[in-house]
């Protein structure tokens, strides 16, 4: 574990002090307690049972009970005090890793599968919030073992040393034991994390292999995965086996010297038998507290190596910095590029003026899709620069951007809850206050496109109107998650009313009808235009239906903007155009 992984558990148990505190403190008073119980049970020996006195055998049995009722007490409330501090520790890390992840800056999803992610939030996040569980329950454990050894120490001073010595030895060797354990914990997490994350792949692109018969090479690959998550895992419960077995030999191994030195010290008259009974019931008893560092030992084990894979999440740099510079008050909506070189993109030149419908059409998806991560700064260009009424995107804060420029990607998914509310997604809660803020234009018809009568408006100009009117309980139908309730013509509906809901000054949309019917897509053609009058729009598409409605249309061939005119002329110009969007 690193220095990251080290502040990431620092601040889970600083972040939930007040319960660790609580819970250690009532854990203390337990294992005190239970340390107390042999002890009161040598003096109901010594001067109850020994001496034959019924009074002082009833006195001391009252007292033992009254310390079972505290020990009880004790018991629920420290218990219930760690588990908050578990679980509210792990919840603060799995809000943190959620509003990394989602940043508008990216970068923490690079390289890692969503279902890596989902494993991470999860597995890993309750795991580190154990380790405030842990921490309490090892205060708890030596505050035993101290009173234990003071008591050994007033019964016999050989007894008291040989506690107070040989405790922080079995402590090393537990902590030395668990160096593998936390290795091969690592990589179990690893491995478990790869194998969700491939499942998820799999099952989201179900469809997709089946209908390319590769199934049979889907489950191949995931039983190589899940094979190496079990061997991993395997390797890690032997290593927790192990550790757990060593711990257990060498307590026990102690414990049994403390009851042999005691047992001497009896038979010679140093101690009475009610000592003895009482340092017989102690080693037992202290058998509990270093079983308990055993299992302490594991959990920070496991813990620090989930705090390592937490903090790389946290850490990862940004896709693209956020820049002090505001966008424009209000927003125009006029976009350029210059120069703008990236992926399959060479020397990219386009002026989009405010309002315009502007369609773009890419020989080469890739360069499409270069277009499209430019205008939503999920990429900053290789070269060149993307302006927004004359400011650079580079220069403003992503956030500010998603605002004022909203692209639509072609696999946009759709979320668990009712069409009316992945529809309104993004145009409730606190996005108007945001599109005040960066001073959205107000044009002719923005204003009719508010509430529930825009939500309306979007919904037809879609085609999504035709959907409501389909399912049985209409726009409160529930939709299941990424959608998979509906069609893929639905889907792309419902998504395209949501974009078109949103309302943003620049509007990006890629590739919206490509499961819809030749009708279908002509009348949400025609949609589009009307209701993004006055409002830029970018359609970023190889349809002859949507590119007919656009004021002109860019040619993207061989990465560079060959022609701009309209749809039309293009097609009776260019080749290149008629065999992308005609074939």
């Amino acid at each position: 574990m690193g220095a990251l992984g080290r502040v990431v558990l620092r601040r889970a148990v600083r972040g939930q002090c007040r319960d660790v505190t609580l819970g250690s403190s009532l854990g203390a008073v337990h294992q005190a307690g239970e340390a107390l119980v042999p002890v009161l049970i040598g003096v109901v020996i010594d001067q109850a049972v020994g001496q034959g006195d019924a009074g002082a055998l009833l006195l001391w049995l009252a007292v033992l009970a009254v310390v079972y009722v505290g020990l009880s007490f004790s018991f629920r409330f420290g218990a219930r005090a760690g588990e908050r501090a578990a679980e509210q520790a792990a919840h603060a890390l799995r809000v943190e890793l959620v509003r990394r992840v989602l940043d508008p800056g990216g970068g923490a999803e690079n390289g890692r599968l969503p279902g890596t992610l989902a494993t991470i939030a999860t597995e890993d996040a309750k795991r580190v919030g154990v380790v405030n569980m842990a921490l309490m329950s090892g205060i708890s454990a030596l505050v035993g073992l101290l009173v234990g050894a003071v008591v050994l120490l007033r019964t016999s001073v050989p007894l008291g040393l040989m506690v107070l010595l040989g405790t922080p030895v079995l402590l090393w060797l537990g902590h030395l034991l668990s160096k593998p354990l936390e290795r091969r914990s690592e990589a179990e997490q690893e491995r478990a994390a790869h194998a969700s994350g491939v499942a998820t792949d799999l099952v989201a692109g179900l469809r997709v292999l089946k209908g390319i018969g590769a199934e049979s090479a889907a489950v191949a690959r995931y039983r190589r995965t899940s094979r190496d998550s079990l061997v991993a895992t395997l390797r890690a419960a032997r290593a927790e086996a192990l550790q757990s077995g060593m711990v257990l030999a060498l307590t026990g191994c102690f414990i049994a010297v403390v009851a042999l030195v005691g047992g001497r010290l009896a038979a010679q008259g140093d101690i009475s038998l009610g000592q003895l009974v009482s340092a017989v019931g102690l080693a037992l008893f202290l058998l509990g507290p270093l079983e308990v560092f055993s299992w302490v030992n594991a959990d920070f084990a496991q813990g620090r190596a989930s705090a390592g894979r937490i903090a790389e999440v946290l850490a990862a740099p940004p896709a693209v910095t956020s820049g002090g510079a505001r966008p424009p008050r209000p927003v125009r909506g006029a976009v350029r590029l210059r120069g703008v070189s990236h992926g399959g993109l060479r020397q990219v030149d386009v002026d989009i003026a405010p309002g315009e419908v502007l369609g773009v059409a890419a020989t080469d998806p890739a360069d499409a899709t270069a277009l499209l991560r430019c205008l939503s700064r999920q990429a900053d260009p290789d070269a060149g620069v993307v302006e927004l009424d004359g400011v650079p995107l580079r220069d403003m804060d992503p956030a500010d951007i998603r605002m004022a420029i909203l692209v639509a990607e072609h696999d946009a998914d759709l979320f668990e809850g009712t069409l009316h509310d992945n529809v309104n997604a993004a145009s409730t809660g606190d996005i108007t206050p945001a599109m005040t803020a960066i001073g959205a234009e107000e044009t002719p018809g923005a204003t009719a496109t508010a509430g529930a009568g825009g939500t309306a408006r979007a919904m037809a100009a879609a085609g999504a109107d035709e959907i409501v009117r389909a399912l049985p309980r209409g726009g409160d139908t529930e939709v299941s998650e990424r959608g998979r309730s509906l069609s893929g013509g639905q889907r792309q509906r419902v998504a395209l009313a949501r974009a078109l809901a949103a309302d943003r000054p620049v509007l990006v949309v890629h590739d919206p009808t490509t499961a819809v019917d030749a009708v279908t897509e002509a009348r949400i053609a025609t949609g589009i235009r009307e209701f993004r009058s006055g409002r830029t729009t970018i359609l970023v598409t190889t349809s002859p239906a949507l590119l007919a409605v656009t004021d002109r249309v860019i040619l993207l061939h061989d990465g560079r903007v060959t022609d701009t005119a309209p749809h039309a002329d293009l097609v009776r110009r260019h080749a290149a155009y008629r065999t992308a969007v005609l074939a």
